[in-house]
């Protein structure tokens, strides 16, 4: 009997594609990145989301750190441009932090899916996102109210998928492994790493991309997981 449920938050719950796209196309406007050479506001968008993924499978894995996700994502997207890192406007990473995070789109259904479940399980959040970043998110788009628990990888010290995290994640919550259960759009971080702690987990698999064998149970809709659950 499944009592607690764990979920991830961005790409997620959070469309973090969509509310990147939206900060980065007004930031692209606001510093004229067209004078220095930049063709479109879709090929700089579109290369960043590549980088940035990227590097946030590097820094779940624990390859790199916060601060070298954040100086990179970036000059790396300029570098890809064919233009040099230092043109790069100056504290525009820090403009992007600042407003990406203000942005409140969800994936649909993420409200009445949350309600429903809210009033059957205990919920709670497992993020490898930074603090400063998901408060604001969590505030703004109205998803405090559902989690009792909310677990920042950077104040444990642990990462998903090590299971470090899901081990104090559970001590927190006063659950166990068997009653729990973990719903994530990463394979390696959200689903591996609670299949491999010994917690069921369910794939949230947006895009439809292929899915592997081993992973039991996906949704494509948050709406599937009233039906699920």
């Amino acid at each position: 009997m499944k009592k607690h449920i764990f979920f991830d938050l961005d790409h997620t719950i959070w469309d973090f594609d969509r509310n990147a796209e939206e900060a980065l196309h007004e930031l692209f406007v606001l510093h004229n990145l067209e004078t220095l050479g930049l063709s479109s506001a879709a090929e700089f968008i579109a290369t960043y989301t590549r980088n940035n993924h990227a590097l946030w499978a590097d820094y779940h894995l624990g390859k790199i750190d916060k601060e070298t996700l954040r100086q990179t994502r970036f000059s790396k997207t300029f570098t890809d441009l064919g233009l040099p890192p230092d043109a790069m406007p100056v504290a525009f990473e820090d403009a992007y932090v600042k407003l990406c995070p203000t942005k409140t789109n969800l994936f649909p259904h993420a409200h009445e899916t949350l309600t429903y479940l809210q009033n059957k399980y205990t919920l709670h959040l497992i993020s490898n996102g930074f603090r400063e970043s998901q408060d604001v998110k969590l505030a703004g788009s109205g998803l405090l109210k559902y989690f009792q628990h909310i677990i920042i990888s950077e104040e444990v010290g642990v990462n998903k998928p090590r299971q470090g995290i899901f081990d104090h994640a559970l001590k927190l919550a006063g659950a166990t492994k068997e009653e729990s259960i973990m719903i994530g759009d990463s394979l390696e971080a959200d689903i591996y790493g609670a299949l491999n702690f010994g917690m069921d987990a369910i794939y949230f698999n947006p895009l439809h991309a292929p899915k592997p064998n081993d992973v039991p149970v996906q949704v494509h809709s948050l709406d599937e997981l009233t039906r699920l659950l």
